[in-house]
């Protein structure tokens, strides 16, 4: 046919050119003479028209193969052919959708396909709050919970239906869920599906809808859970538990419960990774002689020794005696800080006895260490 030029030269492929070549060559093409990205431009939409022409025929492995043999006279109504291909003004679209809604999200004019969903679908996640003390957190607990989640109607098993009676077939698509619309445009005929407004897509309408969840299948209800926390877990962590969240629809899997944990704070331990820590007050009298005193651990109270002449701050560390290791082995460190408590409210025999002590070890009452002294001296400059 005179004034048309080769299909293969308009895709830009050779005559030998691959069907995926040919796709992706019609793909660059179509997205560059779009009329939604030319707008106004006759040009450009007249190149598209042409590109589709040549792609309607390349693309069908039996209009190619008449194409290859016969040229343009292939397409000629008139031709020995015999009816040709309808032209671009009978271009179906239905199987192209897709590149359509990659290159413009669906929007002009060009064909959208809408996904079915008729098959397993999985359940929704499902978030939890759970607060364990600090000795629960360090060593394990079972806990039992009620999460208020959709499950199952019991009365329906599920389906729907009132017992004794099954959904019916969809009368507006007969049971597929999609129905199609062809729609004609300046540039051919498209072929659109659309999920069934009359049974959502669902292929079936419930007539005898089940009265203990009105058709729905499912039901809320508050179920109760026990559940394991590991030894370890520290506050703010995540505890997933699998298959507890809401059920799947259509046999997909149920989602998962996801626990956020809450440590309640602790009137004497404070945590560190592995590792706790407290502070524990001792008199000047055991500070100064030395003396056996009683601390707490996660395990209760133990006897440690503490040497004569220990100063405020001094810290005592115990290993093995911390946090086990979450979902391993060993445990963290304990950390005891001793603050030196100064007796307050001395009667005067008492005040006595501390002058006697200070005249005897040489230190001058109303005066500070002569070492504390000569160090702020040579700071300072005095």
């Amino acid at each position: 046919m005179a004034g048309k030029r080769d299909y293969y030269e308009v895709l830009g492929v050779k005559k030998g050119a691959s069907d995926a070549e040919i796709k992706k060559a019609y793909r660059k093409l179509a997205k560059q003479y779009h009329p939604d990205m030319n707008p106004g431009d006759k040009s450009a939409e007249a190149k598209f028209k042409e590109v589709n022409e040549a792609y309607e025929v390349l693309s069908d492995s039996q209009k190619r193969a008449q194409y290859d043999q016969f040229g343009h006279a292939a397409t000629d109504p008139g031709g020995f052919a015999g009816g040709g291909f309808g032209g671009f003004g009978d271009f179906d679209f239905d199987g192209f959708s897709d590149i359509f809604e990659t290159f413009f999200g669906g929007g002009g004019f060009s064909s959208r396909t809408t996904r079915n969903r008729r098959g397993p679908q999985r359940g929704a996640d499902l978030k939890h709050t759970l607060e364990v003390s600090f000795e629960e957190a360090a060593f394990g607990v079972k806990k039992k919970i009620v999460v208020n989640r959709m499950d199952v109607c019991t009365t329906c098993r599920g389906s729907g239906s009132k017992p004794g009676h099954q959904p019916s077939t969809c009368y507006q698509c007969n049971g597929t869920g999609q129905v199609q619309y062809k729609q004609r445009t300046p540039f051919g005929q498209f072929v659109n599906i659309k999920t069934c407004d009359a049974c959502h897509g669902e292929g079936k309408i419930i007539t005898q809808p089940c009265e203990s969840c009105s058709g729905k299948g499912r039901v809320r209800k508050h179920i109760k859970l026990e559940i394991s926390v590991p030894a370890g877990i520290d506050d703010g962590q995540i505890l997933p538990v699998r298959g507890q969240g809401e059920p799947g629809v259509k046999g997909g899997p149920p989602g998962d419960l996801y626990l956020s944990i809450r440590v309640k704070p602790h009137p004497i331990f404070k945590r560190d990774g592995y590792d706790i820590l407290c502070e524990i007050p001792i008199t000047f009298v055991q500070a100064a002689l030395g003396a056996e005193i009683e601390i707490p651990t996660l395990e209760g109270k133990e006897k440690i020794i503490i040497p004569e002449g220990t100063q405020t701050g001094t810290v005592f560390r115990f290993k093995g005696k911390g946090i086990p290791v979450l979902r391993g082995s060993g445990r963290g460190t304990q950390h005891v800080k001793v603050s030196v408590e100064v007796p307050k409210k001395l009667n005067e025999k008492q005040k006595e006895v501390l002058r006697q002590f200070a005249e005897l070890t040489g230190d001058e009452v109303h005066e500070q260490s002569k070492s504390f002294f000569d160090k702020m001296r040579d700071v300072l400059g005095m």
